[in-house]
């Protein structure tokens, strides 16, 4: 399962799915381009509607809906989609050698879900699982575990309060990040190194940035259930006073400890550090 949620890969081929009615549906065209290896695989959807009907009567698309996924333009489109039950039917029509596996490991994404909807304990395995195969140590991991529950109770509370959208939420973490480290999330990012858009910044953070992110983010939750902000304005108020909750506390810190909390460092230096030194220990050996 990638990382990114509206992308999965199935043998090293992206294929794009969106959660909707509760449960997900998935690119038809980018299946078919998977199973048939096509380089037109739009064009061969479309050949096969036809195909289908002409043979057995069955109209391909009635088990679809169009759903709007991101294209290559990076836009918004809409764009044949089924959920599991319905591309197992799609598949039969479509002959592949890849047609088993596929079917195998679309059952096995379905059950997952499932799992996880039932215990939420398990899709917390399971992301504690990507960061160890990754090489992230315990306890950041512990961190960076606790610092997504605290994410997800402040954006509950952001829905319930009349926020509007990706573009708020956005604008409600950037004014945190503000008043906490002095940059918006994409300076900090730009700080770290980081120039891929899909990096997620407090993947590269340390234990300390990581610490005073949840104390904003906790901090912002509270005053804003106290205060009863409802409302962008009234939130982005909320959100100022938490992150100057983490700023005083990262000021302090650094008064006590003479040294700056915030690293330009990311993970992928980290690491690279963190091997050097694994390696320094041996050769000492």
């Amino acid at each position: 399962m990638n990382n990114n949620k509206s992308l999965i890969v199935f043998q090293d081929k992206k294929i794009r799915r969106i959660w909707h009615n509760e449960e997900w549906w998935f690119s038809v065209i980018d299946i078919v381009g998977v199973l048939t290896e096509s380089k037109e695989p739009r064009k061969y959807w479309h050949i096969l509607k036809i195909r289908e009907t002409e043979y057995s009567g069955i109209e391909l698309s009635t088990f679809c809906r169009q759903l709007k996924l991101r294209a290559e333009d990076g836009k918004l489109r809409e764009t044949d989609c089924a959920n599991t039950k319905s591309l197992f039917r799609i598949i039969q029509s479509i002959p592949s050698r890849k047609a088993e596996p596929f079917k195998q490991w679309l059952a096995q994404v379905g059950y997952e879900r499932i799992e996880e909807i039932e215990n939420p304990e398990i899709a917390q395995d399971r992301v504690k699982e990507y960061y160890e195969l990754k090489g992230y140590p315990k306890e950041w991991i512990d961190k960076r575990l606790r610092g997504i529950a605290v994410r997800q109770e402040l954006t509950e509370e952001w829905k319930n309060r009349e926020v509007k959208g990706q573009k708020e939420f956005a604008i409600l973490t950037n004014e945190i990040s503000k008043a906490t480290f002095g940059k918006t999330v994409q300076e900090y990012k730009e700080f770290k190194y980081l120039k891929e858009k899909n990096q997620n910044l407090r993947d590269h953070m340390t234990d300390w940035e990581l610490i005073l992110t949840m104390i904003g983010e906790k901090a912002t939750t509270d005053i804003t259930i106290s205060k009863d902000s409802k409302g962008f304005d009234k939130c982005k108020d909320s959100a100022i006073e938490g992150g100057s909750i983490a700023k005083n506390t990262r000021k302090e810190i650094e008064e006590k400890t003479g040294k700056s909390i915030i690293s330009n460092e990311n993970y992928l230096n980290l690491n690279e550090k963190k091997k050097k030194e694994i390696e320094d220990e041996k050769s000492k050996k």
